[in-house]
């Protein structure tokens, strides 16, 4: 039997041969709502070895973007916030709720995206994540050519009917690991 506790993440994995340590989990296990890396896990998938974190703070107020333009393939599920974002920075260019979060460079990391509609609602489930105005919030979601979909995040109350250009709406990034 061999029983190994790190308290210090180290960011290695150590072979010895037959066994393989992995210290990069940082000790004790991962769980919702615990810091790690650079934000506060709101989600993660079966088995616990990945899953989404959000950002600490809001990053801003900013215009959705590309009012008249449809941006097709833009999707909803966990997981699509980042293809989004893509998208989104590649058809609107900068000055986007998309992106000040692709831009975005926050506790070391440099990977954050604007969450999809449904990871949008996913933060309003952990009490952990504080931080949030009792207003809406832009996911990537698109709805139409001229808008948007939005949380109201005191309720997680979705609604679609945001025009692209309100730019009072606020963002915060999320980033996978």
């Amino acid at each position: 039997d061999l029983d190994i506790s790190w308290l210090n993440k180290t960011n290695e994995i150590i072979d010895l041969g037959s066994v393989t340590v992995d210290t990069t989990s940082g000790g004790g296990a991962i769980q919702i709502g615990s810091n790690y890396q650079g934000g506060i896990i709101f989600y993660l998938e079966p088995g616990g070895l990945h899953g989404l974190i959000a950002a600490p703070y809001d990053q801003a107020h900013a215009p959705w973007g590309c009012y008249g333009t449809f941006i097709e393939c833009t999707d909803k599920e966990i997981g699509t916030g980042q293809a989004n974002t893509t998208l989104i920075v590649n058809m609107c260019g900068e000055g986007t709720a998309a992106s000040i979060c692709n831009d975005l460079e926050l506790n070391g990391y440099n990977d954050w995206f604007l969450p999809s509609y449904l990871e949008l609602k996913e933060i309003c489930k952990v009490d952990a994540i504080g931080g949030f105005e009792p207003i809406l919030y832009w996911s990537s979601t698109e709805a139409y050519k001229n808008y948007a979909i939005s949380v109201y995040m005191e309720t997680g109350d979705g609604n679609n009917d945001q025009p692209k250009f309100n730019d009072a709406i606020r963002v915060r990034a999320i980033r996978a690991f």
